[in-house]
């Protein structure tokens, strides 16, 4: 399926950047929706609209006359209070809805299907992203597409997001305590967990928006690996020994893991023809390259 007309909400970094970078070497026209903190890196190549994501009011007016979008990646909406305005804004207006979740709604340690979480049956709490912690709130959000929007709508639940352009800093915690020889707080070395390159992400939500499928959809590298592996590759890329603690103080743990394994299952997406690629093809290289 072609998309002539496309808008992003959340498109001036990370995967949303490089989502907005591939569909403009699509051909595709593209608008992008932020609030203007990050500069756009798109100059005129895009047509940019400021707007605060989570004022409903600002947000429908900063679009109102704007027509209709092919489809609308929505990489922001972080509570039931966004999804039910953009259940409003954009009724009529787009062909398709993809929604960026996270691995982060399902409550089920281990090996995690998309059935692990069913959002057509959740009970629904309007509020913002203060009102709910971050597993709630887009739980929430996925509650509300799935039970009131009338456009299609497809929720890309992603884990734990690596690339060289990660303003999270998550990997760079773990290589950073491991050069300086700080402690880190991990409880289960062996816990199982998944990844996704920030240039496979925005490549999949392209793809995604290309299908006809709906519902939520798992997205993540081939294979698992254990937090221990990852002190390991860092281990090899630095030549220094981790410090590693199984409890202490909370600024020191992980923010990959907990004690348990938990980690996606993609197979929905490969028998729907998406390729992924495999941990070992990127992660010790960006671990590497994150070193030098």
């Amino acid at each position: 399926m072609r998309i002539n007309r496309a808008l992003v909400l959340g498109g001036t970094r990370y995967f949303g950047k490089r989502l907005v970078q591939g569909l403009l070497a699509e051909g595709v026209h593209v608008t992008v929706v932020s609030r203007g903190n990050v500069p756009n890196p798109f100059g005129t190549r895009v047509t940019h609209v400021s707007a605060d994501r989570e004022d409903r009011v600002a947000l429908g007016a900063a679009l109102a006359g704007a027509g209709e979008w092919g489809v609308v990646f929505d990489n922001i909406c972080y509570s039931s209070s966004d999804a039910a305005g953009a259940c409003e804004i954009f009724q009529g207006r787009t062909g398709r809805y993809v929604h960026t979740s996270t691995q982060s709604i399902y409550e089920s340690d281990g090996r995690q299907t998309e059935g692990c979480f069913d959002p057509c049956h959740h009970p629904i709490t309007l509020g913002t992203r203060a009102d709910f912690d971050y597993g709630e709130a887009k739980r929430q959000a996925e509650a509300v597409f799935f039970q009131r929007a009338k456009f299609p709508v497809t929720a890309v639940r992603i884990p734990i997001v690596a690339g060289p352009d990660d303003y999270t800093g998550r990997l760079n915690f773990h290589i950073d305590r491991v050069k300086s020889g700080k402690t880190l707080v991990i409880p289960n070395l062996n816990a199982q967990t998944s990844f996704i390159s920030s240039d496979e992400a925005a490549r999949f939500l392209r793809w995604t928006a290309g299908q006809s499928f709906t519902g939520p959809v798992n997205a993540c590298a081939d294979g698992t690996i254990t937090i221990g592996q990852v002190i390991s590759l860092i281990e090899a890329a630095t030549g220094k020994t981790a410090n590693i603690a199984a409890s202490g103080r909370e600024e020191d743990h992980s923010p990959f893991v907990g004690g348990q394994s938990r980690f996606l299952d993609n197979t929905k997406a490969r028998e729907l023809g998406f390729e992924f690629s495999t941990l070992e093809s990127w992660l010790p290289n960006l671990i590497k390259q994150q070193n030098a």
